[in-house]
């Protein structure tokens, strides 16, 4: 179930950010102290990916809308290959054309750029580094809303390999 995030939401969407193996090693500075606040998800269009019988964050996103960008794209540790990244682009997708949208930028996490080029994104550059906040160059890539992804099924002969992030 993909619903829009509220603000009691906060705290689980910020322990899933900080605590995204996508951001160990070298990029562990990157979310380091990073918050998400009430404040956040009142003012940006974010929804939520959750397990309908528990409630449990599966995972999240952002868009903002003016210019239009994702601004974040997380599934949490536990989740990734189950197609829950792909489920939230789809959507990201709906939300994008129904606000008029013909494309969404995307600045990625380097590691997640397959994941990004598997859904559809075009790579259309770099983001240099931008020390110190940033310490590493990011690929730019820009997402088509006119088309969904296809349903991702896992096949129980062949496990989705785990080397790919639905992080951004």
């Amino acid at each position: 179930m993909i619903r829009r995030a509220v603000a009691r939401d906060a705290k689980r969407l910020t322990r899933l950010v900080r605590t995204s193996r996508a951001y160990g090693g070298r990029y562990a500075p990157m979310v380091e102290g990073y918050r998400i606040g009430p404040d956040y998800i009142e003012t940006h269009q974010v929804f939520v990916a959750a397990d309908p019988a528990t409630g449990q964050v599966l995972g999240f996103y952002a868009l903002i809308v003016s210019p239009p960008e994702l601004d974040l794209l997380f599934v949490g540790d536990a989740a990734q290959g189950l197609g829950i990244g792909r489920r939230l682009v789809d959507h990201l997708r709906e939300e994008a054309r129904r606000a008029g949208l013909t494309a969404v930028r995307i600045v990625s996490h380097p590691p997640a750029e397959g994941f990004y080029r598997g859904v559809g994104a075009e790579p259309v550059g770099t983001v240099l580094a931008s020390p110190p906040a940033v310490m590493w160059d990011r690929p730019e890539l820009t997402l088509g809303v006119g088309r969904s992804v296809r349903p991702h099924v896992r096949s129980p002969a062949a496990p989705e390999s785990r080397t790919g992030r639905d992080t951004s």
